[in-house]
């Protein structure tokens, strides 16, 4: 469980990458281009707190 929890930043971003690419392939609309702003900033923040956490 502490191993996918420190992943667990990382793959918010990936998901927000794929946001990103589903947009720019298919379909443009500005629901994905938040969600993919929200997916980024989630991971990035939940990598840089979870991490520092769970090394304590």
């Amino acid at each position: 469980m502490k191993n996918f929890l420190k992943s667990l930043g990382i793959i918010l971003v990936l998901a927000g990458v794929v946001c990103l690419l589903v947009y720019e392939t298919s379909v443009q609309v500005n629901a994905l281009l938040v969600t993919a702003l929200v997916l980024e900033v989630a991971g990035i923040l939940s990598y840089i707190l979870l991490n520092r956490y769970l090394d304590a």
